[in-house]
């Protein structure tokens, strides 16, 4: 995945993400938001015209998400424009939800829909391949918004907090991210590939060229969150989130093992990926 702006990426669009994939950590940890601090380096020829809707930006998600700028630092640079956001959140003492708790028996969930900012990245990268799925305007310009802007789940970290298990974000892969949990759980997780929810745009996409489902799966840049929890509460997970709208699927279980993720197709083989999750160095 590209972890970078565009260069023409609107610079409203771009504080929007810089803020918002800070708040999705937060999110993960069942964290209330308190503030972040900026360091913002810029390049001499930087001025207003980018400045401006950047400022307007940060500032309607500061709002927003009730997420205050409590300071930072600016500074000069040769390039490029360098953003860095220190997000600070609160959890009740003993409550913060670890990658460590998934047990075996536990049900894994996942938030949202996967795999339309990975998509939405290959339309920006070569427009050809929105035709060659056949997908229609709406559809591409679904995905390439949920790529530029995602959507942090901070509207259900009390449910997170009450039923969760463990968590983690989604922002460098679902196969990738679920494996980090499994390790730290000690555990290892069965995920049914085909309840993996996906937006029918994503649909559209991989029915046409189902090799999409490794994209999909190990792309990244969801900021979803993938979640276990007991057997017994994933209902009342549900309930507890659907005041929030947020879509929450059930795509599988965690058995005894040591710290994998396996994806299974529909015929029950195990799913192998080139590069299972986005790396940054």
């Amino acid at each position: 995945m590209n972890k970078r702006p565009f260069p023409d990426d609107p610079a409203d669009a771009v504080a929007k993400k810089a803020l918002r994939v800070n708040l999705s950590d937060l999110a993960a940890k069942g964290a209330r938001p308190l503030g972040f601090l900026l360091a913002l380096a810029l390049p001499q020829e930087i001025g207003p015209a980018w400045l401006e809707p950047f400022a307007r930006g940060l500032g309607e998600d500061a709002e927003f998400f009730e997420f205050p700028l409590l300071g930072g630092d600016t500074d000069r640079t040769p390039g490029p424009i360098t953003i860095s956001i220190a997000a600070l959140g609160a959890v009740f003492h003993g409550k913060m939800i670890r990658r460590s708790g998934a047990k075996p028996g536990d049900r894994v969930v996942v938030t949202g829909t996967i795999g339309d900012a990975a998509l939405g990245l290959l339309v920006r990268r070569d427009p050809t391949t929105a035709r060659r799925w056949g997908l229609n305007r709406g559809h591409q310009d679904y995905l390439k918004a949920r790529y530029l802007i995602p959507q942090p789940r901070n509207a259900i970290v009390e449910a997170l907090r009450t039923y969760a298990t463990a968590a983690m974000d989604v922002s460098d892969g679902l196969v990738g991210d679920l494996a980090k949990l499994c390790r730290a759980s000690g555990v290892t997780a069965e995920i049914d590939v085909e309840s993996v929810p996906l937006s029918d745009a994503a649909r559209a996409a991989r029915a046409k060229e189902p090799a999409l489902v490794e994209a999909i799966l190990t792309g990244g840049d969801d900021y979803e969150v993938v979640a276990t929890l007991p057997t017994g509460a994933v209902e009342a997970f549900r309930q507890a989130t659907s005041a929030s709208h947020v879509l929450v699927t059930e795509i599988g279980k965690v058995v005894a093992g040591e710290g994998t993720a396996r994806f299974l197709d529909r015929k029950r083989k195990i799913l192998c990926f080139a590069r299972p999750s986005y790396s940054h160095f």
